[in-house]
């Protein structure tokens, strides 16, 4: 049995990536993606046709430049996340535009309207579709509102403990601690070449998080995202779910190996964990404590929102030339 499998009957894996053909190599149960991912994607040229079906929808349903622009982007997400779940059997996580990240009203009426352009599409997306909402107060508040709705949340961008028991104790489906851009931080801040696997920071914080929630029957699932290598990875095996890079799943793929568990809800149950909860005070408090979490909140949220402009002025060069 190669790792990837080996993995694959502990962790539910997903693809991160908004390439059709990787999905379909590796066999992940869900997909996730993101401006970045889509950005990428979207200048194949083997996906050129979702680009102009979209912009298309713009020019048709939008007003002025700006509303153009928006129905477009929020196309293109659904004609990719469409596509997506033509080869996957589970769900695809949808991100909304990380520029509504403090605006909890317009953040749920983005989803709405996701919701409804996947309906449009064919897609039931209460059934097969994660909205992915960065996690802060305002995010979480909407991802509230939203699963009350039967819509469920991905909440992304996550980085700190104060963030995972805020989504856990507002009922979202499920989280996205950043693994990787953990260590990234740490390893600048405390100018260190790297940790061994089981003192890696984002492994420790993802491993935390995951510990809590079983101790304390939350249903809210864990997956771990944006990974640096692969021992992080193994040293995450059992973690409810994994996304995973299309090169990382290739390393899995082609390497055969014993896969040891090393996250249990059963052993999780038997430590002794204290249940904590904020207020919004407290949860601005404590996300300000943590100066990695706060600078790579921030951080993911400008870079999220840089490559969806990037994303527009793709797409509004595709339409000038056309």
């Amino acid at each position: 049995m190669n790792r990837l499998e080996a993995l694959k009957s502990m962790t539910t894996v997903v693809a991160d990536t908004g390439d059709f053909q990787a999905i379909i190599d590796y066999r992940p149960q869900d997909a996730t993606t993101n401006p970045s991912l889509l950005y990428k994607a979207a200048q194949m040229p083997a996906y050129r046709e979702l680009v102009e079906d979209a912009l298309l929808h713009g020019a048709r349903h939008g007003g002025d430049s700006q509303a153009q622009a928006r129905l477009t982007m929020d196309k293109l997400a659904i004609n990719f996340g469409t596509e997506i779940l033509k080869v996957v059997p589970g769900r695809v996580s949808t991100e909304i535009d990380a520029r509504l990240s403090f605006d909890e009203d317009a953040t749920v009426r983005r989803a709405e309207a996701l919701v409804e352009l996947y309906q449009q599409a064919g897609v039931d997306a209460r059934e097969r579709v994660l909205f992915k909402i960065a996690s802060t107060w305002e995010g979480i508040r909407a991802a509230e509102r939203l699963e009350r709705q039967g819509i469920h949340c991905n909440l992304t961008l996550l980085f700190g403990f104060a963030q995972a028991v805020a989504c856990a104790d507002a009922g979202v489906t499920l989280i996205s601690p950043f693994v990787g851009r953990i260590l990234d931080w740490y390893k600048k801040a405390e100018n260190v070449a790297g940790y061994p696997a089981d003192e890696d920071p984002g492994v420790r914080s993802v491993t935390r998080i995951y510990n809590y929630y079983k101790r304390h029957d939350y249903a809210t699932v864990v997956m771990g995202a944006s990974f640096r290598n692969l021992d992080e990875i193994l040293e995450l095996a059992g973690c409810d779910y994994l996304t995973i890079s299309p090169a990382l799943l290739g390393e899995l793929d082609s390497t055969e190996g014993e896969v040891p568990r090393r996250l249990d809800p059963d052993r999780a149950q038997a430590l002794d964990i204290p249940r904590v909860g904020y207020d919004e005070i407290g949860f601005r408090w404590e996300l300000n404590e943590d100066a990695m979490a706060t600078e790579k909140l921030a951080e993911g949220i400008r870079l999220f929102t840089a490559d969806t402009l990037k994303l527009e002025r793709f797409a509004h060069e595709i339409n000038q030339s056309t």
